[in-house]
C-alpha cells in the first residue's frame, strides 16, 4: 500500500513546471508598450497631426507680419489703344492742307484780288507802256505765293503727322510689374483669434495623442496579461493532465492487484480526456492571443513573442484599495481638455464671425512698372512710380446676416460647454466604477487565495485516502477537479487584478 501511495502521490510543484523559454526575444510589458506606441498607426497618424497643427500655428503668426507681393503680367491684344479717332487723326494728318485752303477761300471771298487787279489796270491806263512789266510782276507774285502756300501746308501736315504719332499708344504688347506692400493694421481682431485658435488646435493634437497613448496601452496590457493567464492555465492544465495519466496508470495497476474496479478506470479516463481537450482549447487561444500582442506592438503576426511575466513561478500583483480620486481624473483626464479646448476654439471663432462686421484697416504700399511708359508718354520702354496708402473697409449694412452668424458660433460655444459637463459626469462615475472594479478585484484574490488553500488541503487528504483505499476514485477525482478550478480562480483574480488597475490608471487620465 505504501508502493501505490509513492506512486499515487506526486509534488505540488510539479504542477508548476514551465517549459524553458530562451532568454532571447523575451519581452517585458514596458517592452511591449514601447513597441506598440512606435509602430501603431494611429499613433502615427496622431503625431501628424500634431506636426500639421505645429505648422499652422506658425503660419497663423505670419499674419501679423507684413506680405509682399510680386505681380508680372504680359498681354498681346489684337488692336491697341487709341486716344484720338480716326476722323480726327486725318484732320491733324491733313492740318496744313486745310488751313491753306481755308486761308485762300477767305481771301477770295474778300476780293483782295480783284482791287490788286483794278489797281493794275490804272496804272496800265496811265503809263500803256509798263503794261507788260506790270503783267509780269503779276504773275510773279502769283507763283510765289501758290510755292509758298504749299510749303506752309506741308510744314503744318508735318507738325499734324507728328501729333498724331505722339498720341500713338502702341497697347499691343502691354506689360506690369508690381511689386505690393501689405501691413494689416486692424482686421477686427480675426488675426489674433486665428492665432490663437491655432495655439488651441496644437494643444488638442497632443491632446488627442496622449489619449492614444492611452487607449494603446491599456490594448497592449490587455493583450500582455491574457498571454500570460493562457500561459499560466496551461501549465496548470498540463500539470493537472500528467497527473490524471499517472492517475491512470495507477488505477491500472491497482485493477491488476484486485483494489480497483474497471469503472472506476473508465471514469479516470474520461477525466483525462477532458483535461486534454481543455489543454488544446487552451493552446488554441494561447496561439490566438500571442498573435494579437505581436499585431498590436507592430511585430509579424507569425512571431511568437515570450514575455517576461509567463516564465515566472506565480504572478506578482500589488493589492491596492481605492476610493476614486475623481479631482485627479477631472484634471488629467484628455477628453475633458480636448472639450475645454475645443469650447475655448469656438469662442475664437465667435470672435472671427464678429470680426466681419468690424472695420479692417491696412498699410499698403509698393511699386508699379509698365510698358509702355505712362510717366513720359507712351515711351516704349520700362518706367515706374513708387506709392503708399491707409486701406479701410467698412461694412454698412448686410441685412442683419452676420449677427445671426454670430449666433449661431455662440449656439455652438453653448453646446459644446453642455458636452464638457456631460462628460465631466460619465468620467466621475467611470472612476468611481473602476476604483470599484479593482477593489472587487482585491476581495476575489483574498478569496481565491483561501478557497486555494482548502482545495490543496481536501486534495491531500483525498490522495491519502485513496492510496490508504478508504475512498473512491470519483472523490479522488473531484477533488482534483476542485482544486483545479480554485487554482484557475486564483490566475483569473490576480490577472483581474492587473486588468482593472489599467483600467483605473486610464480612468484618472495617467
Amino acid at each position: 500500500m505504501k508502493k501505490i501511495l509513492s506512486i499515487v502521490c506526486m509534488p505540488m510543484a510539479m504542477l508548476l513546471l514551465a517549459t524553458p523559454v530562451s532568454a532571447q526575444n523575451v519581452l517585458t510589458l514596458d517592452e511591449c508598450r514601447a513597441k506598440a506606441l512606435a509602430h501603431n498607426k494611429e499613433m502615427q497618424m496622431a503625431n501628424v497631426s500634431r506636426e500639421k497643427a505645429y505648422y499652422e500655428r506658425k503660419a497663423a503668426f505670419t499674419n501679423y507680419l507684413p506680405k509682399v507681393d510680386l505681380i508680372g503680367t504680359y498681354q498681346r491684344t489684337s488692336k491697341k489703344i487709341s486716344l484720338l479717332s480716326d476722323e480726327q487723326k486725318s484732320d491733324l494728318s491733313n492740318l496744313g492742307t486745310g488751313l491753306v485752303t481755308t486761308a485762300q477761300q477767305s481771301a477770295a471771298q474778300s476780293g483782295l484780288s480783284q482791287t490788286m487787279q483794278q489797281v493794275a489796270g490804272q496804272i496800265i491806263q496811265a503809263n500803256p507802256n509798263l503794261a507788260p512789266l506790270i503783267q509780269q510782276t503779276m504773275n510773279t507774285a502769283t507763283q510765289y505765293t501758290q510755292v509758298f502756300a504749299q510749303q506752309a501746308a506741308q510744314s503744318l501736315n508735318a507738325v499734324g503727322q507728328k501729333l498724331v504719332d505722339a498720341l500713338d499708344t502702341d497697347t499691343r504688347n502691354a506689360g506690369i510689374i508690381s511689386v505690393m506692400f501689405t501691413q494689416p493694421l486692424y482686421m477686427g481682431g480675426k488675426i489674433r483669434a486665428y492665432d490663437k485658435i491655432t495655439h488651441y488646435s496644437e494643444e488638442l493634437a497632443g491632446e488627442k495623442l496622449r489619449l492614444e497613448e492611452q487607449s494603446i496601452i491599456l490594448d497592449v496590457d490587455k493583450a500582455y496579461w491574457q498571454v500570460v493567464s493562457l500561459t499560466n492555465k496551461r501549465k496548470l492544465a498540463e500539470g493537472y493532465r500528467d497527473l490524471l495519466k499517472k492517475l491512470d496508470e495507477d488505477v491500472k495497476k491497482m485493477i491488476q492487484e484486485g483494489v480497483a474496479t474497471k469503472s472506476n478506470e473508465l471514469a479516470v479516463s474520461v477525466k483525462l480526456n477532458e483535461a486534454e481537450m481543455t489543454l488544446m482549447r487552451i493552446d488554441d487561444g494561447l496561439v490566438l492571443s500571442r498573435m494579437l500582442l505581436a499585431q498590436t506592438c507592430g511585430m509579424e503576426l507569425d512571431a511568437v513573442p515570450q514575455l517576461a511575466d509567463e516564465n515566472l513561478e506565480g504572478i506578482t500583483v500589488q493589492l491596492q484599495n481605492l476610493d476614486g480620486d475623481t479631482e485627479e481624473a477631472l484634471a488629467n483626464r484628455p477628453e475633458l481638455k480636448q472639450l475645454d479646448l475645443a469650447t475655448q476654439m469656438l469662442n475664437e471663432k465667435a470672435k472671427i464671425v464678429r470680426s466681419e462686421h468690424l472695420p479692417t484697416l491696412a498699410l499698403t504700399g509698393g511699386y508699379l512698372s509698365t510698358y509702355p511708359s505712362l510717366t513720359n508718354g507712351f515711351e516704349k520702354r520700362f518706367r515706374g512710380m513708387w506709392n503708399v496708402g491707409i486701406s479701410l473697409k467698412a461694412p454698412v449694412w448686410d441685412w442683419g446676416g452676420n449677427h445671426y452668424k454670430v449666433k449661431a458660433a455662440k449656439a455652438d460655444v453653448t453646446l459644446n460647454t453642455l458636452r464638457a459637463d456631460e462628460a465631466r459626469e460619465k468620467i466621475q462615475l467611470q472612476v468611481k466604477q473602476s476604483a470599484y472594479a479593482v477593489n472587487e478585484a482585491n476581495r476575489k484574490l483574498e478569496l481565491s487565495s483561501k478557497n486555494l488553500e482548502k482545495a490543496e488541503e481536501n486534495l491531500r487528504v483525498a490522495r491519502i485516502g485513496f492510496a490508504e483505499g478508504m475512498i473512491p476514485t470519483s472523490d479522488l477525482l473531484a477533488a482534483q477537479t476542485a482544486w483545479l478550478s480554485a487554482e484557475s480562480d486564483k490566475i483569473d483574480s490576480q490577472i483581474d487584478i492587473r486588468l482593472t488597475q489599467a483600467a483605473y490608471n486610464k480612468a484618472i487620465g495617467k
